[in-house]
Parts: structure tokens; C-alpha cells; sequence
């Protein structure tokens, strides 16, 4: 029978042998100090700089080049390891930042600042705040009747195309894509000759409010970008919905989409040259959603 100081010094080996193959630790940016008052911003480290595609801790992956591979293909929560039954500190800290992100996205208010700053005009829907937004889907499918009214007179003449920005449920994404996606759409519109009126923003809108602004307007086609319900992945996501003759009512069959518009999905200079060929398209055969063959 074993004694019990040789099996302690057995069990003392055997760990000892174990640490040796495991991976050295990588020390914190963080202050462990216990005055805490002593510890800014700039002593944590920013998880959030880190692509998904790029964040791995499995150690000693039996083919980690091939691990590595997959991650790029998905944003999904690859190899992010974990301690005992739970995830990894950093893997939980960065599920609540990017979950905080996407609260963000869908309750912070769209900047009045980055349209005062582009001159873009504002209408609004019969949501009169971003609550009354969420819990009350009908109202932000039509404008308020000032709104409707203003944007009656908004145009001199017919347009023969509309294009415009709504907050949706990430204003985030507007903010992120705006600028490069409606240059790129209206400058594809130039080269095919379609003339298009001047863009604008619509607050506390969904998809259906294109359907009204077709009808005000009277424009052929209907371009409505508006922000995409936000996930763990990207709170910068948009989405285009392009329809011909958009009337109140109408089946959402009509609709021809465009979605994932960011960074890591489809970039906005490609998503702009992309909507400018489909309302040519569009004009062409007169038609839109599942009638329409691309």
C-alpha cells in the first residue's frame, strides 16, 4: 500500500509535469490594486478592439491553423474556451459589451447633430418618442400629418425616385453607412440617367413609412435604408428596401431587399452601386418584390 506522503509526492509530480505543458498565462492590462481609485480607463485593456474572427484561447488545439480557418468564415463565439463549467473573465465581458452595444443601437435617439451637420432633412413619424416607437409598431408606419404635409412641398416637382434614411431599430447603422451608401447610390443613379430627388430622414421610422412617402411623393421608385435589428455580431447593419409604385396597404411581397449592409457583411459602396441597378431595373419592367426577376 501506497503511503500517504508518497502519493502526495506522485500527485506533486504529476501536476508538476502538467503545468509545464500548459500554456503561459498572458498577464492582465488591468490593476489588481486594491485602491481602486488609482485605476483609469486607460489601465483596462479594451475587449472590444478585438474582431470575433480573430478572438481564440483553446489551448493546445489539436489543429489550430484548421480552428483559426472556420473562425474566419462566422462572427459565431468560436474558440472562446472557458474556465471550469463557465466561459473565460474576458469571453463574459465582451458578450456584455457587445449586448450593450446593441441596447444602444435600439434606444439611444438618432443625433439631430449629424443631420444639422449634412443639411439632411427631418420628418418624423406619429411616434413621439423612441418608447412610443418600440411598443407601437402601427405609428411609425406612418408620418405625423405636420410631416406629411411638409413633405408634399418637400418636392418641386414628382420625383421620379425617392431615396431616404430612417433609424429603424439601430440609428447606429445609419450613422456607420450613410455616408459612403448614399453617395454611391445616387451617383449610380446619375450614370443611368434616373433622376432622383433629395435625400432625407425620416425619425422613428419602419419600413412600411416608405409606402406613405411613395404615395406623397408620387415617385416610381421607393428607397427606404433603415437600420436593422441589432445582434451580438454588429449593431451597424442595414438594410435597403427598394419598391416600385409602393401603395398603403400593399403585400410585403412587393418589397425587393437588400440586407447585412457593414463592414463584414456587404460593404456600403457595394451595396449603393448594387440598389442604383436594381431601380433601373426596376423602372425597365415596372415592377418590384417577387415579380421582379434579377
Amino acid at each position: 500500500m501506497v503511503s500517504d506522503d508518497k502519493l502526495k509526492e506522485i500527485i506533486a509530480q504529476v501536476v508538476g509535469e502538467m503545468m509545464k505543458d500548459a500554456p503561459a498565462a498572458k498577464a492582465p492590462k488591468a490593476c489588481c490594486n486594491a485602491n481602486v481609485e488609482n485605476v483609469s480607463d486607460d489601465d483596462l485593456e479594451d475587449l472590444t478592439a478585438y474582431s470575433l474572427n480573430e478572438w481564440y484561447q483553446v489551448p493546445n488545439a489539436k489543429d489550430e491553423a484548421e480552428y483559426r480557418r472556420l473562425k474566419l468564415t462566422t462572427p459565431a463565439r468560436l474558440g472562446v474556451w472557458h474556465c471550469g463549467p463557465r466561459e473565460m473573465t474576458n469571453t463574459m465581458l465582451r458578450f456584455r459589451a457587445d449586448h450593450a452595444a446593441a441596447q444602444d443601437a435600439v434606444f439611444n435617439e438618432f443625433p439631430k447633430e449629424f443631420l444639422e451637420e449634412r443639411g439632411i432633412k427631418e420628418f418624423v413619424t406619429r411616434c413621439d418618442t423612441k418608447d412610443t416607437y418600440l411598443t407601437r409598431p402601427d405609428l411609425g408606419r406612418r408620418l405625423s400629418e405636420e410631416s406629411a404635409k411638409e413633405l408634399a412641398k418637400f418636392y418641386s416637382k414628382k420625383p421620379q425616385v425617392v431615396v431616404y434614411a430612417t433609424d429603424g431599430l439601430s440609428g447606429t447603422a445609419i450613422e456607420a453607412n450613410y455616408d459612403i451608401v448614399i453617395p454611391a447610390i445616387m451617383n449610380g443613379l446619375k450614370a443611368h440617367g434616373i433622376e432622383a430627388g433629395e435625400p432625407f430622414f425620416v425619425r422613428y421610422g419602419r419600413v412600411a413609412t416608405e409606402d406613405e412617402v411613395s404615395e406623397i411623393t408620387g415617385c416610381d421608385v421607393c428607397v427606404c435604408l433603415v437600420g436593422e435589428r441589432p445582434g451580438l455580431a454588429t449593431a451597424n447593419s442595414m438594410s435597403a428596401y427598394i419598391v416600385y409604385k409602393a401603395t398603403i396597404g400593399m403585400p410585403e411581397s412587393r418589397r425587393t431587399v437588400i440586407s447585412n449592409i457593414h463592414n463584414a457583411g456587404t460593404p456600403a459602396a457595394e451595396a449603393g452601386a448594387h440598389i442604383a441597378d436594381i431601380v433601373d431595373i426596376m423602372l425597365k419592367e415596372k415592377c418590384s418584390g417577387v415579380d421582379l426577376k434579377l
